[in-house]
């Protein structure tokens, strides 16, 4: 079985981190996919500063898939 088989999928869901935009998106892969994505949305969708503060808030809200 492959590494990336092995490690565990997490999942990011907008609808966790207070917005405006009432967005609905959903981001599930690797945690280092998910943080990468999770970030560019944030800073292109709802218009946040990509940060260590932010990145940091993204975290908390991975969850296991």
């Amino acid at each position: 079985m492959s590494q990336r088989i092995q490690e565990k999928r997490k999942v990011i869901d907008c609808r966790l981190f207070p917005s405006e935009k009432n967005c609905s998106l959903a981001i599930s892969g690797t945690e280092q996919e998910v943080l990468t994505v999770a970030v560019r949305h944030a800073v292109q969708e709802h218009g946040h500063q990509d940060s260590p503060e932010l990145r940091q808030q993204l975290k908390t809200l991975l969850k296991d898939e």
